[in-house]
C-alpha cells in the first residue's frame, strides 16, 4: 500500500455533515403504482449448520430496508429451517462440504438468478474461508456482467486473502468492479495483517488505503464508523450505543446495506444510510428498552419508520454522518 495520509491531510479532508446530508441525499423511492419488482430483488447467500440465524437476520433487514423481493441461498442442511423462518423468501439449498463451506456446484445453481437480482449479499453465517473465497471469485464475473451490486460481509471478505488460481503470487487482490465490504477492526486486522490496536487508533488512513487498493466501498465498523470509497471519499459516523455490540448486529447492518442497494442506492450511499439507520435503531431501542439487552433481531423492526422519519427531521438531529470530500452520487 502507498503511504498513509498524514494527520494534517486528514484534518483538512474531513468535513462534518449532519442529518442534512441524509435529507439531501434520499435513497431511491419506487413509484406509487410500482410493484415488488421495481423495489429491487436482493439475494442473500450465507448461513451454515452452526449459524443459520445470521442469514435470517440479514435477509429480514434487507426487506425492512425496503427491498421488494428476496431470495436466500443457504446450505441444504438448514434450508428448510430458513424457509420456515422466512416465509417471504424463496430459499435455495446448496451443496455443502464437510467443513460447512458451500460447494462450487452452487455457481450453477445461482447462475440463472444473476440477471434477476439487483443486489447480492454474501457472507453472513458462512464458514470455511477458503471455500467461501473460491465461491465469491467464481460468482463475481457473472454478477459483474449482470450489473448486480455486491456486498461482502464476514467470511466472504476472505476473498481478499484467497485470490483465484492464476493471480500473481504476492500481489494483493483488487476487485475489478467495486464491492462493499463491512469489516470491524478485528476483521480488518485479519484482512490487512495490521494489528487491531493500530487500526482502532488510526482507522481513517487504513480505510482510505484499503478502499483504494481493493477497489471497494469500505465500512470500517466501530463506535465511530469510517466509510471510505475507492476515489478517496471519506465519511464517518458517530452514534448508536454499546447495545449494538451484540451477536448478529453486523448481519443486520449488512442486510440493510444490501436492501438499500437493491432499491438502487449506489454502494457509498447504501453504506452511509445503512450505518446511520443501524445506529439510530439502536438509539431507539435503548430509549425504550435500556442500553443493554435488546436483540439484533429487533434492530430491523425500527428501520421502516426511521426511513420515513429521517426525511422529515430537522437538520442537526441526533446521529451524524461526516463526509470529505463529496463522492460519486453524493450531494454537492
Amino acid at each position: 500500500m502507498e503511504p498513509l495520509l498524514d494527520t494534517a491531510s486528514r484534518a483538512n479532508a474531513v468535513h462534518d455533515v449532519d442529518t442534512a446530508l441524509l435529507r439531501s441525499w434520499p435513497v431511491p423511492m419506487p413509484a406509487l403504482e410500482g410493484d415488488k419488482e421495481i423495489r429491487g430483488h436482493v439475494l442473500v447467500l450465507g448461513g451454515s449448520c452452526e449459524m443459520p440465524g445470521a442469514v435470517i437476520l440479514a435477509a429480514t433487514a434487507a426487506l425492512r430496508a425496503g427491498a421488494g423481493k428476496l431470495t436466500i441461498a443457504t446450505g441444504h442442511s438448514v434450508a428448510q429451517l430458513v424457509a420456515l423462518a422466512m416465509p417471504e423468501a424463496r430459499v435455495i439449498g446448496l451443496a455443502e462440504h464437510d467443513s460447512a463451506g458451500f460447494s462450487l456446484d452452487a455457481v450453477a445453481a445461482l447462475d440463472p438468478l444473476a440477471d434477476r437480482v439487483d443486489a447480492v449479499l454474501v457472507g453472513p453465517g458462512m464458514r470455511d474461508e477458503a471455500a467461501t473465497a473460491a465461491l465469491v471469485h467464481a460468482l463475481l464475473p457473472r454478477l459483474d456482467a449482470a450489473g448486480s451490486a455486491v456486498v461482502l460481509d464476514a467470511c466472504a471478505m476472505g476473498a481478499l486473502l484467497h485470490p483465484p488460481a492464476g493471480w500473481p503470487a504476492g500481489r494483493p487482490w483488487r476487485f475489478e468492479h467495486p464491492v462493499a465490504l463491512t469489516p470491524h477492526a478485528g476483521e480488518m486486522a485479519h484482512l490487512t495483517g495490521i494489528d487491531k490496536a493500530s487500526i482502532v487508533e488510526a482507522p481513517d488512513p487504513r480505510a482510505i488505503a484499503a478502499a483504494r487498493d481493493w477497489n471497494a466501498v469500505l465500512a470500517l465498523k466501530g463506535a465511530r464508523t469510517v466509510i471510505a470509497t475507492p476515489d478517496g471519499t471519506l465519511y464517518q459516523h458517530e452514534g448508536g450505543n454499546v447495545g449494538l455490540a451484540i451477536s448478529g448486529s453486523g448481519d443486520v447492518l449488512a442486510g440493510i446495506i444490501a436492501g438499500l442497494a437493491a432499491r438502487g442506492a449506489p454502494l457509498d450511499q447504501a453504506a452511509c444510510w445503512g450505518v446511520a439507520l443501524h445506529a439510530r435503531a439502536g438509539e431507539r431501542l435503548a430509549a425504550r428498552m435500556g442500553t443493554l439487552g435488546y436483540l439484533a433481531r429487533e434492530i430491523s423492526q425500527e428501520i421502516p419508520a426511521l426511513l420515513e422519519d429521517i426525511a422529515s427531521e430537522d437538520a442537526g438531529g441526533h446521529g451524524t454522518i461526516r463526509q470529505a470530500p463529496v463522492g460519486r452520487g453524493a450531494p454537492a
